[in-house]
């Protein structure tokens, strides 16, 4: 299968580097390119994209406001956001749009081929590290819109609410999901098999209408879930 790729940023070295980067990879095919968010509408209606590289910031509509804009049609791309810093406050406002993830901009050339190539199959560009980490470090500091503040106590109330719809055993799979783990590691803890764990999360996507992983991860986190020893949630 060709992934069909638009890449989005107002830099045009930058966006030859990743043409150079991507353009040798020969399942991939750049169809199109923008220099701003304000283009995306418009480029996705006319070239159909599998996936949007997108970065931060752009001078009219910046790439958080495209991705937001974007994730909330039907049938949208995926989107990974390109950043220059592992731990942006920003970053946590695009996974929370429904970003796919992010990559950097240093990040080697191969890499970033394998990130479009997996969110294209459907799989977050982060890691399990690397998303506990930028949630433990990016949430602690980022309150609603990015400013910083402190844990807010109607984001908890309202992650606890949504929660509750799941059932126990998918709980169990949404917390572990929020501790970083791969499906081969959660089914190894809740003594699963991989197909039954990916059958949870797809569950837990669509009773909580959410768009990945990483999303469900920083729902646990804003239930404070993480930071509980095994028992004291409920599970």
């Amino acid at each position: 299968m060709t992934i069909r790729l638009i890449v989005v940023d107002d830099d045009p070295l930058v966006r030859a580097g990743l043409f150079l980067m991507l353009g040798g990879a020969e399942d991939i095919q750049i169809v199109g390119e923008g220099a701003d968010g304000s283009e995306v509408p418009e480029l996705v209606d006319r070239h159909a994209p599998d996936v949007v590289l997108m970065d931060i910031r752009m001078p009219k509509v910046d790439g958080l406001t495209a991705t937001e804009r974007l994730r909330a049609l039907p049938g949208a791309p995926e989107v990974v956001v390109l950043t220059t810093f592992h731990a942006d406050e920003q970053v946590l406002r695009a996974l929370r749009a429904g970003a796919a993830g992010f990559v950097l901009k240093d990040t080697p050339p191969a890499e970033i081929v394998a990130a479009v190539r997996r969110v294209a199959a459907g799989d977050p560009v982060l890691s399990p590290a690397v998303t506990r980490q930028l949630m433990t470090h990016v949430a602690e500091q980022a309150g609603p819109g990015g400013s910083a503040a402190p844990q807010q106590p109607t984001r908890r109330a309202a992650a606890d609410a949504r929660l509750a719809q799941l059932a126990d055993r998918e709980r169990e799979v949404a917390l572990a999901v929020g501790e970083g783990r791969s499906n081969a590691e959660i089914a190894a803890a809740l003594y699963l098999s991989v197909p039954t764990v990916k059958t949870h999360v797809s569950r837990i996507l669509a009773k909580l209408d959410l768009n990945n992983r990483v999303q469900i991860a920083l729902l646990v986190h804003d239930a404070g879930l993480l930071d509980l020893p095994r028992g004291e949630d409920g599970t």
